[in-house]
C-alpha cells in the first residue's frame, strides 16, 4: 500500500465521503480489473479515517448483484442519516441489459443501523421518468432543503432531445420521507455537457456550491457557485479543483473544515503516454473559501504531518551558474538554461520551496527522477508569462503536448508543496492550486531545480520523508 490509498488487489474510484462521530467514512467503488478471477461488476468498499493517512478497512459494504440483477455494478451514490438509521442511495447499473428493453440504470437503496452492516432494500427501484433518457439516471446525492422542509436528490441525467453532447443536466427529485420521490424540473440544465457525474451540493457562509464531473469536453471535476440554492449558478474564472488526473470528486465536512475526495487515475501499461484509466489512488484536498466566494485547495495538514524527517541536500551543478546557500539556491540564466541537482529522490517524500522569479523569466521549477546526464526526467514548471503551472516529461516527442497544466494567477513568487508517492505526484501552489499526475517510466533518479532565460531564487528548499 502506498501513502495515497489504493487497495492492494485493485483500484479505487468514486469515493463517497460521510462524516460521522469524529471520523470520515470513505466508501468507494472497487475495480479488481480481473474479470477472470473476480467476475463482472464493481462493489462498494468502506474505509474509515481521521487523518487521510491511516485507514481502517471495513471491507465490502455493498456487494454486486447477480448478472440478472439491476446492480451488477454498484455505482456512485451518497450516504445520509435520519433518526438513527443510515441510508445509502446508490446507482444500480447493469450494462448487460443494453438492448433488452430494461433500463441500464436505476437508483437503489440500502440501510444500516451502524454504518457497518448494510441491507439492500430490494423493493426500492427509482427509474428515470418520461422526459429523461432511461439509461442515464445515476449518482444520487441526498440533502435536506431547509427552505422547503423536504429532502432533495440530485442526479446525473440527460434530456432525450437536442445535440447529444449538450443534453446533460442535474435532475432533481424531492421527498418528505426518503421513501417516495417526486421528480421536479431539472436543478440545473445548462446545455454544456454530455452529463454531470457525481453531483454534490454544499453551503459555506452566504454561498452555495454545486460540484460535478464531466468527461465530454475534458475529464475533470468542476464547480459552480450561487447566492441561492435555486441558482443562478455562476462559473468562477477557475472552475476546477485539480487537473485531469483528479476525477469524480465529492466533498464532506466536519462542521469546520471541508475536504474534497477524488481519485488519481492510472494509465494503460503504466506508460507516461498510456490512456488514462478508470480508477486509481485516493487524493484528498482541503477546500478553502476566498474572500470573493471562489474556492481554492491546499493539502490537509494531517497529510503533511507524517513527513517529519528532513534529509540533507547535496547540490551538484549541471548547467549554468548557481549561488548555493543554506537551503537557498539562485541562478541568473539570461538567454540560457540552468540546472542544479540536489540528490536522489526518495520513493515517498514531501518537497517544499518558495520560488521567486525575476521579471521576464521564461520559466523555472523542479525536476524529478533525472538520470545523471539530464536526458530523462519529469518537470514541474512555473510559466509566469502563460499564467500556468505545467507537469512535463523528457524525453517527449516534439509534436506531443506536455502532460498536464493548471492556471496560475500572475505573481513573482510561488510557494510549492509537492507530495511524491511512488508513481503519484500531487503539487500545491500557494495553498490555492493543485496539480496531480503520474510518473511511470522513470522510477528513480535525482531531483533538482532549473531556470530558463531569467533569474530565480529558491528559498526554504526542503526534502522530507516519513520518520
Amino acid at each position: 500500500m502506498t501513502f495515497l490509498y489504493k487497495p492492494d488487489d485493485g483500484v479505487a474510484a468514486d469515493f463517497i465521503p460521510f462524516y460521522h462521530d469524529g471520523r470520515y467514512h470513505l466508501f468507494y467503488l472497487k475495480d479488481y480489473r480481473d474479470e477472470a478471477g473476480h467476475g463482472l461488476g464493481t462493489p462498494w468498499f468502506h474505509l474509515v479515517t481521521d487523518d487521510f493517512v491511516h485507514f481502517e478497512d471495513w471491507g465490502e459494504a455493498l456487494p454486486r448483484g447477480a448478472k440478472d440483477s439491476q446492480d451488477l455494478w454498484v455505482f456512485t451514490g451518497s450516504v445520509y442519516e435520519k433518526d438513527g438509521t443510515f441510508y445509502i442511495f446508490y446507482t444500480g447499473h447493469n450494462g448487460l441489459f443494453n438492448g433488452t428493453g430494461k433500463p441500464i440504470q436505476a437508483v437503489m437503496r440500502a440501510t444500516s443501523p451502524d454504518l457497518r452492516t448494510w441491507t439492500k432494500d430490494e423493493s426500492f427501484l427509482f427509474f428515470a421518468p418520461q422526459g429523461y433518457e432511461p439509461d442515464d439516471w445515476r449518482d444520487p446525492f441526498i440533502y435536506w432543503n431547509e427552505d422547503t422542509q423536504e429532502y432533495g436528490m440530485l442526479l446525473a441525467a440527460r434530456k432525450p432531445t437536442g445535440p447529444s453532447r449538450n443534453r446533460g443536466c442535474v435532475a432533481l427529485a424531492t421527498s418528505k420521507d426518503l421513501d417516495s420521490w417526486d421528480v421536479r424540473a431539472p436543478f440545473w440544465s445548462p446545455d454544456l455537457y454530455f452529463t454531470h457525474e457525481c453531483p454534490d451540493l454544499f453551503q459555506i457562509g452566504d454561498w452555495w456550491y454545486l460540484v460535478y464531473s464531466t468527461f465530454s469536453e475534458r475529464s475533470v471535476t468542476h464547480y459552480r457557485m450561487s447566492r441561492s440554492i435555486n441558482g443562478p449558478w455562476i462559473a468562477p474564472p477557475n472552475d476546477t479543483f485539480d487537473s485531469r488526473a483528479f476525477y469524480a470528486a465529492k466533498t464532506a465536512s466536519d462542521g469546520d473544515k471541508r475536504f474534497i475526495f477524488g481519485w488519481l487515475p492510472t494509465r494503460v501499461g503504466e506508460k507516461d503516454d498510456g490512456n488514462w484509466q478508470w480508477g486509481g489512488h485516493l487524493v484528498t484536498h482541503e477546500i478553502l473559501q476566498e474572500s470573493d466566494g471562489t474556492l481554492s485547495v491546499r493539502p490537509p495538514e494531517s497529510v503533511l504531518v507524517p513527513f517529519s524527517h528532513s534529509l540533507p541536500l547535496t547540490p551538484r551543478k549541471i548547467l549554468g551558474d548557481w549561488k548555493i546557500g543554506d537551503n537557498k539556491f539562485s541562478s541568473t540564466s539570461t538567454s540560457r538554461f540552468s540546472a542544479l541537482a540536489l540528490g536522489d529522490l526518495p520513493q515517498t517524500c514531501l518537497i517544499e520551496t518558495e520560488i521567486s522569479l525575476s521579471p521576464g523569466t521564461i520559466n523555472a521549477g523542479l525536476f524529478f527522477r533525472a538520470d545523471s546526464t539530464l536526458d530523462h526526467y519529469y518537470q514541474l514548471r512555473i510559466e509566469p508569462g502563460n499564467h500556468r503551472i505545467v507537469f512535463d516529461r523528457w524525453p517527449r516527442p516534439g509534436d506531443q503536448p506536455f502532460v498536464l497544466e493548471r492556471p496560475l494567477e500572475a505573481g513573482d513568487t510561488a510557494r510549492l508543496k509537492i507530495i511524491v508517492d511512488e508513481t503519484c505526484i500531487v503539487a500545491y501552489v500557494n495553498d490555492q492550486i493543485a496539480l496531480s499526475c503520474r510518473m511511470y517510466e522513470h522510477r528513480a533518479g535525482e531531483w533538482g531545480l532549473f531556470v530558463t532565460e531569467g533569474a530565480a531564487l529558491f528559498a526554504g528548499v526542503a526534502l522530507k520523508t516519513q520518520s
